[in-house]
């Protein structure tokens, strides 16, 4: 059974919900590449009212990517928890909105395991941006490992102290640099310009010296590749996280080479290494828009519902972190600057509601018609919608990936603008190391206690 929607003295029709979902997603650039968007502002608006009247139980007994032929598909249907769904199933989506803006927050968290992520895209569609920055405020999301991320008031900083030729010299002086700056409690982690187990496991070593020299309560990660770190692992290697980048569906992951069960048995490797010290949620995620239509594996689903089908594999497995990588990928996606703040509290507000320690890479590429305005709007606007983490790359440009992000600077304003401290362990450290004049500001000037550093 399709749907139809007159406006304007015109009936739009859709013949089914995958259709439906492209048609309602606000305009981007990947969409129109795939030939999946509205083809004017007029069927959007139809389609997004269409979407309104549609009951949420149907996203159950209608898949937009058929449940044979995709494990992505088996894992949300034989997930999903009736239980949690039971306060919201007699829900249209357009009354789905409604609830979730009157809920209070023990509410909307305790939704999560009965969420699919097609429900969540769903409802994100018809939100404006002020509503996903008000839902995505209530979501309760705590992870911990060797400290505690998403407590409330909190903003977290992955230190991200890449080098174009993965030279210990020069990370270990961008690790120096973030640490002064109050960087590093969500992690500190580096992605590696090669992914050749032996440099990996000489960065790994590298980074667990510092963090253990200086007792410093985080953990460290080299993004290579799963199998990468599961063979560092086998060899011993000091591996805290181990890093994979996901997608929305099967044909993705394999493009990325990995499946539901590779990332099973990475976890299990390493919860056996048993490193945490207050907790054990050992897996980093990094995803975002588009990756489906890159590796031709999006089934003609728009690219945002794809993308919060990925949060879906990434709660499979208990992660510490999970980030949406949101202006990476390039304008072929998301266009402007417009675009990457609407995709940024979309994933963001969708990863929440799915009950994931959602952080957003904050960023752009030079050819993209974006820039440093852009980004400092949608880092403010995710720190008032409660971002678990945000990036801190030295001088917000990373040397290795080439493109722009947020640096370390970006992230003590945000916490100093909105109230919001780091990590509690974390903060403890750093005002034992003589690092900040108080717990509120955090000037860069040198600690006595990390000389030894620099």
């Amino acid at each position: 059974m399709g749907f139809t929607q007159d406006i304007a003295g015109t009936r739009y029709v859709f013949p089914d919900l995958r259709t439906l979902l492209a048609r309602a997603t606000p305009l981007r650039s990947g969409d129109a590449l795939a030939g999946v968007a509205a083809e004017s502002a007029a069927e959007r608006i139809a389609a997004q009212r269409a979407l309104a009247d549609v009951p949420l139980g149907r996203f159950l007994n209608e898949a937009v990517i058929p449940y044979e032929a995709d494990e992505v598909t088996r894992l949300i249907i034989d997930r999903h928890d009736a239980a949690p769904f039971a306060p919201v199933r007699s829900l249209t989506v357009g009354g789905f909105r409604d609830w979730l803006l009157a809920a209070d927050p023990a509410a909307v968290t305790a939704l999560a395991p009965g969420l699919t992520p097609e429900m969540a895209a769903a409802v994100s569609k018809i939100m404006r941006v002020a509503d996903l920055i008000q839902v995505a405020a209530k979501c309760r999301v705590v992870t911990r490992f060797r400290n505690t991320i998403g407590l409330p008031g909190t903003l977290s900083i992955r230190l991200q102290p890449n080098h174009p030729t993965d030279d210990p010299r020069g990370i270990a002086a961008s690790v120096l640099d973030g640490l002064l700056l109050g960087a590093g409690d969500a992690v500190i982690g580096v992605n590696p310009a090669t992914d050749n187990v032996e440099a990996v496991m000489r960065v790994l070593e590298m980074l667990d010296t510092v963090r253990d020299r200086f007792d410093i309560p985080t953990q460290s990660c080299v993004l290579s590749h799963v199998t990468t770190t599961m063979l560092a692992m086998e060899r011993g290697a000091p591996v805290d996280l181990v890093f994979q980048s996901i997608g929305g569906t099967e044909g993705v992951n394999t493009s990325f080479g990995v499946s539901l069960s590779v990332l099973k048995e990475a976890r299990e490797m390493a919860l056996a290494l048993k490193r945490g010290t207050v907790g054990e949620d050992v897996m980093y995620f990094e995803t975002g828009q588009g990756s489906a239509l890159s590796a031709d594996a999006h089934h003609g689903v728009d690219q945002q519902t794809i993308e919060a089908r990925a949060y879906a594999v990434a709660r499979e497995f208990s992660p510490l972190l999970v980030n949406t990588v949101v202006g990476f990928i390039g304008p072929e996606y998301l266009f402007d600057g417009k675009q990457i703040l609407r995709a940024g509290l979309e994933d963001h507000f969708c990863g929440k509601l799915l009950g994931l320690p959602m952080g957003v890479d904050v960023c752009y590429t030079n050819h993209a018609e974006a820039d440093q305005d852009d980004m400092d709007t949608l880092l403010t606007c995710l720190g008032v919608a409660g971002v678990t983490y945000v990036m801190g790359v030295p001088g917000a440009d990373d040397v290795m990936l080439a493109y722009q992000s947020t640096s370390f600077h970006d992230g003590l304003t945000a916490r100093a603008m909105l109230g919001k401290r780091a990590a509690p362990e974390f903060e403890a450290w750093l005002d034992r190391m003589g690092i900040g004049l108080d717990a509120e500001r955090i000037p860069a000037r040198l600690s006595p206690a990390l000389i030894g550093l620099a």
